[in-house]
C-alpha cells in the first residue's frame, strides 16, 4: 500500500483582482479552493496515475472536512488524524500584475496526537511506501521526522522524504527509500550560500554515502539530478511559460515513485517526472497529465555515471 502523511494540510485560497487598494472593498474576478499540502499533492498525482494510495495527518474543523471530502470524492482513501482547531487556510493573491501570499499558522498538535500518529505509522505493513513532507504544524517538533525514520527502517517501510529540515541528515541513518531535497534545501542544509553544478553532484552523492538510498535533487527550469551508489543521472526540463511553480517538485516526486512502482524502467521514470512537474508549472495547479507524453519528447536524459561493477 502507498500511504502519504501530511502534517500540516491548508486549504489553499487563489484570487484574482485587477487591482488591490488599501481601505476600500476590493472585489474579485476569480477565485478557487483547493486541498493542499506538499504529500496531499502527491496523493492526487498518484491517482492521475491510477496507483491507489491512502492519506494521513492532521486535520481540523470544517477546512480540514473539506480536504478529507475532496480527496475521497477522487477515490482517495484517508485515515487522518482530527484536532481542535481550524485546518490553516492560506491565501494567495493576484493583482497589479503582483502575487500576494499569505500563509497561516494552523492548529496546536498536542503530544498524544503526535504519539498517536507515530503508532498509526507504526502499524503500516512491511513493504508499503510512506511519503513524508512539508511543513510542521505547531506543537510538532522536527525530531519527528528521525522518529518516523526509524520506525520505517525497522518495520521496512519504504520512506519517501522531501523536508527543507536540517534533521534531514539525522534520518539517513536509516535509509530512506528516496530523498527530494531541491537545489535551495540542498544548500541550506550544508551550511552553503549557492551551489555550483559540481557541489550539487558532490553533495548529492554526500547524502547517498551518509544512508539515503535514492536521492533526486529538482533544479527548477534545469531538471532534476538522480543519484545512487549505482547512477547519476541528469534529465533536462521541457520550455514552457511558468504559471505557478508552487506544486511543481510534488508532481515530480509523486510521478517519480508511481512510475517506478508502476515498473518501468529508471530513466523513463525520470523523464515522465520531469514532464510531470513541468506540466504542473505551466498551470494554476496540479498537472491533469494530459500534456505530459508531449512534453516528454523535449526531455534530454544524460548518464553522469553508472557502476558496473
Amino acid at each position: 500500500m502507498i500511504y502519504t502523511c501530511t502534517l500540516n494540510p491548508a486549504v489553499d485560497l487563489f484570487v484574482e483582482l485587477d487591482t488591490l487598494t488599501p481601505d476600500v472593498v476590493n472585489r474579485t474576478n476569480a477565485e478557487d479552493y483547493i486541498p493542499n499540502g506538499k504529500t496531499i499533492n502527491i496523493s492526487f498525482i498518484l491517482n492521475r496515475m491510477g496507483v491507489d494510495n491512502k492519506a494521513l495527518g492532521y486535520i481540523g474543523g470544517f477546512t480540514g472536512n473539506f480536504i478529507k471530502t475532496e480527496l475521497e470524492n477522487q477515490g482517495i482513501q484517508t485515515d487522518f488524524i482530527e484536532v481542535d482547531g481550524i485546518t490553516r487556510i492560506n491565501t494567495f493573491i493576484r493583482a497589479n500584475e503582483q502575487e500576494y501570499k499569505i500563509v497561516n499558522r494552523g492548529p496546536v498538535i498536542p503530544e498524544n496526537k503526535v504519539n498517536e500518529l507515530l503508532e498509526k505509522i507504526g502499524d503500516i505493513l512491511s513493504g508499503s511506501v510512506l511519503f513524508v513532507s512539508g511543513s510542521l504544524p505547531r506543537g510538532v517538533k522536527d525530531d519527528i521526522f528521525v522518529e518516523i525514520a526509524k520506525i520505517c527502517h525497522q518495520n521496512k517501510v519504504k520512506l519517501v522524504l522531501d523536508i527543507s529540515s536540517k534533521r534531514l541528515l539525522d534520518c539517513l541513518s536509516y535509509q530512506p527509500f528516496i530523498i527530494k531535497p531541491n537545489e535551495e534545501e540542498l544548500a541550506f542544509i550544508f551550511d552553503k550560500k549557492q551551489l555550483t553544478k559540481e557541489e550539487i553532484m558532490e553533495l548529492g552523492q554526500n547524502l547517498v554515502e551518509q544512508g539515503a538510498q535514492q536521492v533526486l535533487i529538482s533544479l527548477g527550469e534545469k531538471g532534476s539530478l538522480y543519484i545512487s551508489k549505482e547512477k547519476m543521472i541528469r534529465v533536462t526540463s521541457p520550455k514552457g511559460k511558468v504559471v505557478n511553480t508552487a506544486c511543481a517538485g510534488d508532481a515530480l516526486l509523486g510521478s517519480f515513485c508511481g512510475k517506478l512502482i508502476q515498473g518501468v524502467t529508471l530513466e523513463e521514470a525520470l523523464m515522465f517526472a520531469s514532464a510531470t512537474g513541468a506540466s504542473t508549472a505551466f498551470t494554476s495547479g496540479l498537472s491533469d497529465l494530459s500534456d505530459v507524453h508531449e512534453l516528454m519528447k523535449q526531455i534530454t536524459i544524460y548518464q553522469v555515471y553508472q557502476n558496473v561493477s
